[in-house]
């Protein structure tokens, strides 16, 4: 099979369904399942053996920083990453671009900066900050997913944070739009030696993570607004937000790759490649977040991906309070999140629930992404769960945490609508990926399942 051809039907032994795993040929007909048999006698059949067929991966938290900040990572460098790994859709944030996505012209300009760079499919949230909740609307019938807001400064000063006064303003606007409102928590100062990392840990303890999503489940049981908590670090919140819901708030929260594979234990002093808001914390604080992935206090495991370029790393002094905080990982998540939940007894489907189904269903792409079924867009990838691989500069040219680590479950291929973008190293040369748009009715969808 050559990059860039277009896909006819693929053979598996092992098809991921939302039920279990068994052999099956997946046919596709204008960039969409067309069926899934049992078995066929099909002329033409892409057979892949023994490797694993599943539904792309759909990464709801990534930071593409174009335009403005290219030099982090631009359209282009960020989709192939994406293609890379298995990820098929992502979800662009509104930081840490300039201008960010926090008015209707700013998005305008993001998508024309995206049109022809995207290797995957690219979909977009957009950002409140104080004084923009005019702009919310607009932004939502234009088609962004939804929005994010900070309770502390963001790191960059063109996205400031907001304050109680500017939730309830945007809840309100926010109301039976169907949109999403994303929560990032607080923070206290900064003291001590600044190269060891615990003193990093310490400046933001898990308390600041409780109160501030103590604050977001009662904005979102009093609006009825959907709330999505972005990169839970801290287990201490899991019972506020198992309560909450309880009571029937729609939150839904995620946690990222590096707090369920990296710990604070093993950071050694000066190492700013592991620095990122939330921290990183301990290893008995990130089993209970894999218990509360198991039992489903946890929705989905995203990247958040956030490169910026190695300068801004500081890794010439060692310094984690003014290193960018910031993890590069995209196209690392399928291997890191299989190799680390296996081992805890999560099983193949597990895969497509955490890495596809649900974030599909977060961004209002549940419709046609995120499963093997009928109708909806041929995202597939082609992994084997068994082959090891160790990270080296060949597999990323971003600074990352991982360099050098053993990760198991190889992407061999990545079908996007369709046709082969990705394949053993090699890419199709042609960007491929669309800007999805969310609709009203992609919303109404997303109500009903």
């Amino acid at each position: 099979m050559e990059l860039g051809s277009l896909v006819g039907a693929v053979r598996s032994k092992r098809v991921l369904f939302a039920d279990g795993v068994r052999p099956a040929v997946v046919v596709i007909k204008d960039g969409k399942i067309h069926q899934i048999l049992s078995d066929g006698a099909l002329e033409e059949v892409w057979d892949v053996g023994d490797s694993v067929l599943m539904p792309g991966i759909v990464d709801c938290h990534v930071h593409v920083n174009e335009p403005g900040r290219t030099s982090w990572e631009g359209f282009w460098t960020a989709t192939r990453a994406a293609a890379a790994g298995g990820v098929t859709t992502i979800v662009d944030m509104p930081l840490n671009s300039i201008p960010p996505t926090t008015t209707l012209k700013n998005l305008q300009e993001k998508l024309k900066e995206a049109t022809g760079k995207c290797f995957v499919d690219t979909a977009f949230w957009g950002g409140v900050i104080p004084g923009n909740q005019l702009e919310l609307r607009p932004m939502i019938q234009a088609g962004v997913v939804g929005f994010k807001c900070f309770l502390i400064h963001s790191g960059v000063d063109e996205f400031p944070h907001v304050a109680d006064s500017d939730l309830h303003t945007a809840m309100k606007q926010l109301q039976g739009t169907g949109g999403v409102l994303l929560d990032v928590h607080e923070k206290p100062e900064e003291t001590a030696d600044s190269c060891r990392y615990s003193t990093f840990l310490q400046s933001r303890p898990d308390i600041m993570e409780v109160e501030a999503i103590r604050m977001v489940t009662h904005l979102c049981l009093q609006y009825r607004v959907r709330c999505h908590i972005v990169h839970l670090s801290s287990a201490e919140p899991l019972k506020l937000i198992e309560e909450a819901r309880q009571a029937g708030a729609p939150l839904t929260v995620e946690t990222t790759h590096h707090y369920l594979n990296l710990c604070a234990e093993s950071i050694p002093a000066g190492a700013t490649q592991f620095k990122c808001c939330p921290p990183i914390r301990s290893s008995a604080n990130q089993e209970q977040l894999w218990s509360a992935l198991k039992r489903g206090l946890i929705d989905m495991v995203v990247s958040d991906h956030s490169p910026c370029t190695p300068d801004l790393k500081k890794l010439d002094c060692g310094d984690f309070m003014q290193a960018w905080g910031g993890i590069s990982s995209l196209q690392f998540g399928l291997p890191l999140f299989w190799g680390s939940a296996s081992k805890r007894g999560f099983q193949l489907p597990d895969v497509v629930r955490f890495l596809s189904r649900e974030p599909a269903q977060l961004s209002s792409l549940g419709n046609r992404k995120g499963r093997l079924a009928c109708g909806f867009d041929a995202d597939l990838v082609i992994w084997d769960p068994e082959r090891e691989f160790e990270v080296s500069m060949k597999e990323s040219i971003l600074l990352t945490p991982y360099l050098g680590l053993t990760l198991r479950g190889l992407v061999r291929a990545t079908v996007l609508g369709g046709r082969l973008v990705y394949k053993d190293g090699c890419f199709h040369p042609q960007p491929l990926g669309r800007l999805l748009l969310i609709t009203e009715e992609d919303r109404k969808h997303k109500k009903t399942l």
